[in-house]
């Protein structure tokens, strides 16, 4: 994310952030006020790296998508129509197509990594429990058919409603809904010999 607030920053002479809706900050980059861009993506840019970072499970990588929506977004700014549709919606329906298209291409599976727990943590055994217990369902939703994995991402990370989700994968509701249904049953099935572990971690 770095190289994307940077990109930001050496594209003006100004830094103060501005106020506003998305709606009028799109019409000020229309104008090609800098400024408005900086905020734009101060505003979306953690959600934005969140979810391609959840469909690929590769920091660099999601890095990457994330840098070239927001890069899109001031290239093409003069096409913008406001009212449309909604800035995150069009964000993150551009996120996900990236990330798509990147896992077409790569072929390698990336397994989580379990966080040491700091020195002064009195309770470490809870707490390298509970990062296990996390790291299996971040293996098992990157274990899910893509399409299913971003239904679930969207749905569940990000709180979208299956219509908003529909929005941005360029599909119907049904298509969501059946892409849940089929999600979830997947990952009851890969979760299933950690059960026990599970309940227990979100138990407390």
């Amino acid at each position: 994310m770095n190289k994307m607030l940077s990109f930001a920053s050496n594209t003006m002479t100004a830094l103060t952030p501005l106020d506003g809706s998305d709606d009028a900050l799109l019409e000020r980059m229309r104008q090609d006020d800098v400024d408005a861009y900086r905020t734009l993506v101060e505003r979306h840019i953690d959600h934005a790296y969140a979810v391609a970072m959840r469909i690929l499970k590769n920091p660099a990588d999601a890095e990457d998508v994330t840098q070239d929506a927001f890069v899109k977004a001031w290239l093409n700014r003069h096409r913008w129509d406001a009212g449309r549709a909604k800035f995150s919606t069009w964000l993150y329906r551009v996120i996900v197509n990236r990330c798509i298209d990147k896992q077409r291409l790569l072929k390698t599976e990336w397994l989580d990594d379990v966080e040491e727990p700091a020195a002064d943590i009195t309770d470490a055994v809870t707490l390298i429990h509970r990062q296990r217990v996390y790291g299996r369902l971040e293996d098992a939703l990157h274990r899910l058919p893509t399409q299913q994995r971003v239904a679930l991402v969207l749905s569940y990370y990000e709180d979208m409603s299956n219509i908003e989700v529909a929005d941005v994968m360029g599909t119907t509701v049904g298509a969501v809904e059946s892409l849940l249904k089929r999600g979830r049953k997947r990952l009851r099935e890969l979760l299933r010999r950690s059960e026990g572990d599970i309940r227990t971690g979100f138990a407390d």
